[in-house]
């Protein structure tokens, strides 16, 4: 069966697109700029009264919490953009985070006569953030239409799929392995590949569910375990498998994924015994 050419040893085995999909990187520089913008409150704060103090905190408090906000709508607007399925953010952060903008630009400069004044300004403050950075996603994407059912399950399959490929993520940051963070991007990129196909053809989620599923399962228990065992003697031996783990799984999902484009059916109880062998060798819980 054919694979796709790239190992560990490639020269550049992440010359693929990347697995992660992060916000714009000019959106998050300004997003940035927003968490310094209200430290200068702190400086006031505690020159003032308690009244004055209790205000500038509160303001402080609430124009620290929108950009994280923004900053997770930015990242859910992105993974919604990627995808060709998608159910639209369950909370509208962004538009949250500019309310919370307007609300801490009002109290920021609310002196405790009138109100007139700081609810314009912070009207301002919300409509200047809605111009620079959108809402949220408002409608599903892929999902209208008559026959909803297939896309709703194919969106709720991938959703899991990509919460099983970031808890893999976080094991292995927390090596501090730039190589082997590369390695298991390279792998994140061919399981997403994967899911667009089957986000493309909801018919293909019962031939690829194992994948999405089972052995994505298998990876992040892997993933963990080698991260439990950091510092010890059995890390080395640990991260060696992990990464023939990777190699094997990367194969066998770039070629699942070229079978499901092509509509091929032959020898996928073959992959999965293959992919269930390897996993119950690593120790791990294939079904």
């Amino acid at each position: 069966m054919a694979q796709r050419f790239g190992g560990r040893f490639s020269p550049d085995a992440l010359g693929r697109r990347p697995a992660a999909m992060p916000a714009p990187a000019r959106a998050t520089a300004r997003v940035n700029l927003l968490f310094l913008a209200p430290f200068p409150l702190l400086v006031t704060a505690f020159g003032a009264g308690p009244v004055g103090m209790a205000i500038d905190l509160a303001a402080f408090a609430l124009l620290v919490f929108a950009p994280y906000l923004l900053r997770e709508g930015l990242r859910a607007e992105a993974a919604w953009e990627a995808r060709n399925v998608a159910r639209r953010p369950a909370l509208p952060r962004k538009i949250f985070a500019a309310v919370l903008s307007g609300l801490g630009v009002a109290t920021a400069i609310w002196t405790g006569e009138g109100f007139l004044g700081p609810a314009l300004y912070g009207g301002i403050a919300c409509a200047l953030h809605l111009a620079a950075f959108g809402i949220d996603p408002l409608a599903d994407k892929g999902l209208s239409g008559a026959d909803r059912l297939g896309p709703a399950r194919v969106a709720r399959a991938v959703d899991e799929a990509e919460a099983h490929l970031a808890a893999m993520s976080a094991a292995v940051a927390g090596l501090r392995d730039r190589a082997l963070e590369a390695r298991l991007a390279a792998f994140q990129s061919s399981a997403r590949e994967m899911f667009r196909a089957v986000e493309r053809d909801p018919r293909d989620l019962a031939q690829a569910r194992r994948y999405l599923g089972i052995y994505l399962i298998g990876a992040r228990d892997a993933a963990q375990k080698l991260a439990g065992l950091s510092g010890h003697s059995e890390a080395a031996a640990a991260k060696a498998d992990f990464i023939r783990l990777l190699d094997d799984l990367d194969g066998q999902f770039a070629a699942r994924t070229q079978a499901l484009l092509g509509d091929e059916r032959t020898d996928f109880d073959i992959e999965i015994e293959v992919l269930r062998e390897r996993l119950q060798r690593e120790g791990l819980r294939p079904e």
